[in-house]
């Protein structure tokens, strides 16, 4: 017995016919056929149940009683004469002699179906989460979030891995993104922030002596959203092992993940181990990203030397990449809606020709390549029914479009993807460091607490921007799940490391005492990662969004619309806590 239920309404069938049951949920809808018969749907958490009601007293009880209201139905069970084979209760239905109202819905209008509240407005939908939480697709995600997280555990249990938690109030550290910052009652003028990641916790635990940590850790980032993005919170499961080299992170990940993959995931097949490793570099130049998705089998080529001086006017003095698709026989329509996109997604155009069964060019651009057809066809190895789609710009503008363009392509011929598959990669050696855009000079690249490539002696001798770091991400279908790298784990090396972005011996001490100090009292060799939960669950249940597997989400504004958060306090709390609100000018009225 289930507390007042007898049975959940996705557990009746034919064989428990005559039995007397007691059952509980929401009023879903009704039919009502005459003033003393209809068909009421009752459902809860695990399904759906046909209730008949054939006199009229039972009728009048519902009058007045709106949908959504809960209700208890107590009655026998019958065969049903008419059966539903597509649900589980279809050949079923409970006779009630007693309907009683457990909690009332007060409207006669709810904000959307249901059924149907994924075809709502977005901030309609989390406004009133609590109602399309009750739509079966939408908590059939959360309940795979569950059992996704339930089964990493396990799995990272299984390997040694020790679950610990981390703190959620520590200090501010330059981790890539805006903090979320608490102010101190006790201590005037201070703040705590809520912490970006466990980075430096996990990396202090390992110099404490504990060899394999985990957890599914709350990280908080005050950045704008995206589809795969959510702003606020997020949770990734955050791995670190003592004595570790970047082979023994690939070894537990390709463990740990593809079973899960397979077991929940939309496809039930993914890469096995090993996953296929692309340095940086080559994977910007192969693929126009650090981000492939390698269910995609195109690759880009550079046509720069053969078309930038062909008369074209966006190609003149510029860096050509091309993407060349065999048997792409899309309309004009579909190859000017995937140039758009990708104007769209990059803010750089996006050019075309085709090459027709005699071997010339025709249509977009093919003009103005007549004159080099030859030399256009040997560049590429082109041949008769290719379509050859093209970008141009500066070298990262257009690479970074053409990487567009291989992904729409390859979504758009079903000959270039194996769409119902996870592709896992490794994306390995990144720079360490990079040319910030606005400061002109060495900035880290990926993660200040990453060790160079060949330790002190490539610190003292390389020009830093060709040093190259013990980083990796971890990517799944054009999705990064992950950063991770092999830590700094040596006090000199790491001051050295800081030396080179303009950051002496003391802002290193000042910025981050507590693991430098730790360091100082001899530290092992670690590495680890901590793919994005959140990200995972979006790809396992096929969701372009990631607001759809996270049970209570901002929207893209980074407001709660259902709790009303961020909210303004009362002024005894700014006091309590020695905080005074200046607003921006054109915020006050």
């Amino acid at each position: 017995m289930i507390q007042s239920r007898t049975h959940n309404c996705n557990e009746l069938r034919i064989s428990d016919a005559g039995s007397r049951v007691k059952l509980a949920g929401w009023y879903e809808n009704i039919r009502r056929v005459s003033k003393n018969l209809g068909f009421l749907i009752l459902r809860d958490f695990y399904g759906t149940t046909q209730i008949v009601i054939e006199t009229e007293e039972m009728m009048h009880r519902l009058d007045g009683v709106n949908k959504e209201s809960v209700l208890s139905v107590e009655g026998t069970v019958r065969e049903r004469s008419s059966k539903n084979t597509e649900l589980p209760t279809g050949e079923i239905e409970v006779v009630p002699d007693g309907i009683a109202v457990l909690g009332k819905c007060i409207y006669n209008a709810l904000p959307f179906e249901i059924g149907q509240s994924r075809e709502a407005d977005e901030n309609m939908r989390l406004k009133y989460r609590y109602l399309d939480l009750r739509n079966p697709s939408v908590r059939d995600n959360i309940i795979l979030r569950s059992r996704v997280v339930s089964e990493l555990r396990s799995r990272m249990n299984a390997l040694d891995f020790l679950e610990i938690t981390t703190p959620i109030l520590t200090c501010s550290s330059p981790e890539g993104a805006r903090d979320y910052l608490v102010p101190s009652r006790n201590h005037a003028g201070r703040f705590y922030a809520l912490p970006q990641a466990p980075q430096q916790f996990k990396q202090i635990l390992m110099a404490s002596g504990f060899d394999r940590y985990y957890q599914i850790a709350p990280c908080f980032r005050d950045e704008d959203a995206r589809a795969d993005r959510s702003p606020g919170e997020f949770y990734q499961l955050d791995m670190e092992m003592a004595f570790a080299t970047q082979e023994d992170v690939f070894a537990v990940i390709e463990e740990v993940l593809p079973p899960v993959f397979e077991k929940y995931g939309v496809y039930r097949s993914a890469s096995a181990s090993p996953f296929v490793r692309i340095p940086y570099l080559e994977a910007l130049e192969t693929y126009g990203t650090d981000k492939p998705d390698l269910r995609i089998d195109l690759t880009l080529q550079n046509a720069t030397d053969v078309m930038a001086d062909c008369g074209f006017g966006p190609f003149e003095g510029q860096d050509v990449r091309a993407v060349v698709v065999d048997g792409f026989s899309a309309s004009r329509k579909v190859i000017d809606k995937i140039c758009a996109e990708v104007e769209v997604q990059t803010a750089n155009k996006a050019y075309w020709f085709k090459v027709d069964e005699n071997g010339g060019f025709a249509g977009g651009v093919a003009k103005f390549l007549t004159e080099r057809t030859e030399a256009v066809v040997s560049a590429l190895g082109l041949k008769p029914g290719d379509f050859v789609g093209l970008t141009a710009g500066s070298k990262s503008a257009s690479l970074k479009s053409a990487g567009v363009l291989r992904r729409l392509l390859g979504e758009a011929s079903e000959k270039h993807m194996k769409k119902d598959f996870y592709a896992f990669c490794w994306i390995v050696d990144f720079p360490m460091y990079e040319i910030g855009e606005e400061s002109g000079k060495p900035e880290f690249c990926h993660n200040p607490f990453s060790m160079p490539q060949g330790g002190m002696e490539t610190l003292c001798s390389q020009e830093p921007l060709s040093i190259l770091a013990y980083q990796y991400d971890l990517v799944c279908n054009g999705v990064e799940l992950s950063s991770g790298a092999v830590r700094n784990h040596d006090p000199e090396i790491m001051i050295r490391a800081f030396e080179l972005v303009g950051l002496g011996e003391e802002d290193v001490k000042a910025k981050f005492p507590a693991m430098y100090n730790a360091f100082c009292y001899g530290a092992p060799p670690h590495a680890g990662i901590a793919p994005g939960v959140d990200r995972m669950v979006m790809l396992l249940c096929g969701e372009e969004s990631i607001r759809e597997v996270i049970p209570f989400p901002m929207n893209k504004n980074a407001m709660d619309v259902m709790m009303g958060a961020p909210a303004e306090v009362e002024q005894h709390q700014l006091d309590d806590v020695h905080i005074a609100v200046r607003l921006p000018e054109e915020t006050q009225v």
